[in-house]
């Protein structure tokens, strides 16, 4: 099995600004605000993160084939 990455660059849909942000191992992260324009991304329907949504890299849990934040509770 590869090794997991932990770093994804995250493209704001809104203004194009990249930024490499490191991703939790224990936790989904919903919200980000881009740095560059201040709009507050949120995962796309069907996504656990804003990582699997606009990162280059999955978050961890994904990248193992494990199931994200959804069965949480």
């Amino acid at each position: 099995m590869a090794e997991v990455q932990l770093q994804s660059t995250l493209t704001c849909p809104a203004c194009g600004h990249q930024a490499t942000e490191t991703m939790p191992t224990t936790a989904c992260q919903f919200f980000y605000e881009c740095p560059g324009c201040h709009t507050l991304l949120r995962p796309k329907a069907g996504d656990c993160c804003v990582f699997c949504s606009y990162g280059t890299v999955p978050c961890p849990p994904i990248q193992q084939s494990s199931p994200c934040c959804s069965n949480v509770g």
